[in-house]
């Protein structure tokens, strides 16, 4: 299943302006990953936690390794990151259970 980039925003001294991703629980997101990538994920919703999942890349014994959840409750907005090359992959793999979750990327 194709999965929808996100593109990255990059801190300046001068700042910049951040641009959130609705999140797509149809088709869900990728990163480009280089292990100094964050996330910021806001729960935008007025009802009930939502869950932002991140799929490790790793795997043990040739089993892929149980991925990272995580719950964000109402109006809730939180930083999750950086993500380790050596178990998220180049291509970090996120997750939404619903549109109402918007995510951020950026580099830590």
């Amino acid at each position: 299943m194709p999965r929808a980039a996100v593109p990255v925003t990059s801190a300046s001294r001068s700042g910049v302006a951040l641009t959130p991703t609705t999140g797509d629980p149809v088709n869900n997101h990728y990163v480009d990953n280089d292990g100094r990538t964050g996330i910021i994920v806001k729960n935008a919703g007025s009802t009930v936690a939502r869950t932002v999942t991140f799929r490790l890349a790793r795997t043990v014994d040739g089993f892929s390794v149980s991925p990272r959840t995580e719950s964000l409750a109402v109006g809730e907005e939180q930083l999750f990151g950086p993500f380790a090359i050596s178990e998220y992959g180049g291509r970090l793999l996120v997750d939404v259970d619903n549109a109402e979750l918007k995510l951020t990327p950026i580099r830590i």
